[in-house]
């Protein structure tokens, strides 16, 4: 499985050591959250930082706008060095207007779903996607409880990627530990994004390792 860590989750005082850390792990990308204070009650960071990430990333910036109107960044997110861009499905009116918009821009566009969204609201534009981030906790913090009924929608969403012939990736964000990683591989789960259970452990890198084994 591919592990997504969370830069949210790192110490922002040695946030190059941090993404250095990443860089030597078994972790496939690096998962970037962007918060307004709007759509989720929480503000996190911006464009400069992102950059700044950028700069030292070695693997692929997964950037997950949990903000209004993300069309409107679209320019600003590729010239960060994003190769996802990820949008809320409930952020979006006009949805694969945005989507295709991403991928005109040369990113590969990512939808997440809120925890009380259905999977069925994607049917339309799921094949026309890259990744579908399913969120296991409400959005907005870190550190929450994963959300257990996010088991069956990953096999539900898993079963709408087989019936309109999609090749989308299922991401899952919120709570994700080293005990409940192996159930969210067992539904159907590709990549999973560890904040806390990556940067608060005494190991980073063999939590890392140890995540991305869970689907074995």
């Amino acid at each position: 499985m591919i592990v997504a860590p969370s830069i949210l989750s790192a110490d922002f005082c040695n946030l190059g050591d941090d993404i250095r850390m990443v860089n030597e792990s078994a972790a496939g990308m690096f998962h970037i959250d962007v918060m307004d204070g709007v759509f989720v009650p929480n503000i996190s960071f911006g464009f400069p930082v992102i950059k700044a990430i950028s700069r030292l990333a070695e693997k692929p910036l997964d950037v997950h706008l949990m903000i209004v109107d993300p069309q409107r960044y679209i320019s600003q997110v590729r010239d960060c060095g994003a190769e996802i861009m990820n949008v809320h499905q409930e952020a979006c009116v006009h949805l694969h207007r945005t989507v295709e918009a991403i991928r005109a821009a040369g990113m590969k566009p990512a939808v997440t779903l809120n925890p009380a969204t259905p999977v069925e609201t994607l049917r339309d534009i799921i094949a026309d996607l890259h990744m579908v981030l399913l969120m296991s906790v409400d959005p907005g913090f870190g550190g929450q409880k994963f959300i257990e009924s996010t088991i069956g929608k990953i096999g539900r969403l898993r079963n709408l990627i087989a019936e309109t012939g999609s090749a989308a990736l299922i991401e899952v964000d919120g709570g994700i530990t080293i005990e409940n990683a192996p159930k969210v591989a067992a539904a159907g789960a590709d990549i999973v994004v560890a904040g806390n259970t990556v940067f608060s452990a005494a190991n980073p890198k063999e939590t890392i390792q140890l995540l991305s084994e869970a689907g074995v």
